[in-house]
């Protein structure tokens, strides 16, 4: 998803490769994700132990999501063994028949939501959308609830909303309506789009990248927004006036498949199978703010307690927060997207 790079940049492609011993090209997998400090972070928590376990050589290549997937698979040109998609892009793409099927006796997928398990697609990771205020306007009596966040009266501000993730804003303008967090999906999408046209002419900025989001909150532009919690984290850890928690946050997952035409299935099923499992999933937030999708990643006393309070798919920050449902949106999303860019450009 074109999300996904907005948050953690390009690496060069094809230029990273995880090497435990001079390789065959039997003996090598190619894997494409986002790139930058993301992908960074996967070489380190999957990629680099996965190869030298597997004594295989696994290169690298970035992603700009199920399109490319797509282009692939339909021209007999499948360059890729495994790649990482948006959760609705796997239901998507599940659908056209674009991936192979996963084998759960190689695959373990206990700990994983079963949500984000299918025939042909599995979790990986977690992103969560979160309500970020600037504590310099607000001091600690901000807004803690996207009801809050809707009050335009009790709380006068300057706001900012994601214009191009259609699926998070009508989550957060459901939960704004005071839906509970367990009855959100399926989604009312006529009842959402009605919140956010409440709160539509207070909206000063519909940001289109994590990027912009966290710039806006940075430099004063906005005094509260919708935000992907990497970024607030960022913004937090660098000292700005700010203030968020995972209370009413939206998780969103990514996941990864094996294109239809892999000509190394099984060896890649195998590294799927490593990325997957608790020991090298609680890696991933040792180096960034992406939770592990895998909860028995919690198990294994490799995360710090301390760290624990801070990854939004930790058990107790998982029971406060929408996970989003892929397969709703893997019927409705275009129809959704199109009514809510029609709603926000009037």
């Amino acid at each position: 998803m074109t999300k996904r790079l907005c948050i953690h940049g390009l690496v060069v492609a094809g230029l990273l490769a995880s090497v435990a011993v001079p390789a065959s090209a039997a003996d090598t997998i190619t894997v494409a994700s986002w790139g930058g400090t993301y992908q960074e972070a996967e070489t380190k928590a999957f990629f680099d132990p996965t190869a030298k376990d597997l004594g295989v050589t696994i290169k690298q290549d970035t992603t700009n999501g199920l399109d490319d997937v797509r282009l692939q698979v339909t021209g007999n040109a499948v360059k890729w063994d495994i790649t990482e998609l948006g959760a609705d892009e796997c239901a998507r793409g599940s659908k056209e028949g674009l991936f192979e099927k996963l084998d759960y006796n190689v695959i373990d997928k206990s700990g994983i939501n079963p949500k984000l398990v299918h025939d042909d697609w599995v979790g990986i990771s977690y992103t969560s959308v979160v309500l970020i205020y600037r504590t310099d306007v607000f001091g600690d009596k901000g807004p803690k609830t996207w009801a809050d966040f809707w009050d335009v009266q009790k709380f006068p501000g300057r706001r900012a909303l994601s214009g191009s993730q259609a699926t998070e804003t009508l989550s957060v303008a459901a939960l704004a309506k005071g839906i509970p967090i367990d009855k959100v999906y399926p989604v009312d999408i006529d009842g959402a789009l009605q919140s956010v046209d409440k709160v539509k002419g207070h909206i000063d900025a519909w940001w289109t990248s994590g990027a912009q989001a966290m710039q806006l909150v940075k430099d004063g532009e906005v005094d509260m927004a919708s935000i992907w919690n990497g970024r607030a984290g960022t913004l937090k850890k660098s000292g700005a006036p700010v203030s968020f928690s995972f209370d009413q946050g939206v998780l969103t997952a990514d996941c990864m498949v094996i294109p239809k035409g892999s000509k190394n299935k099984d060896l890649a099923m195998k590294a799927l199978a490593k990325f997957v499992s608790p020991d090298l999933q609680a890696n991933l937030p040792l180096y960034v703010d992406n939770g592990p999708a895998n909860e028995k990643a919690f198990e294994t006393g490799k995360i710090p307690p301390e760290r624990i309070k801070d990854i939004n798919s930790a058990p107790e920050n998982v029971k406060k927060q929408v996970l989003q449902d892929p397969a709703f949106w893997r019927d409705t999303l275009v129809e959704a997207t199109e009514k809510f860019n029609n709603l926000i450009q009037q």
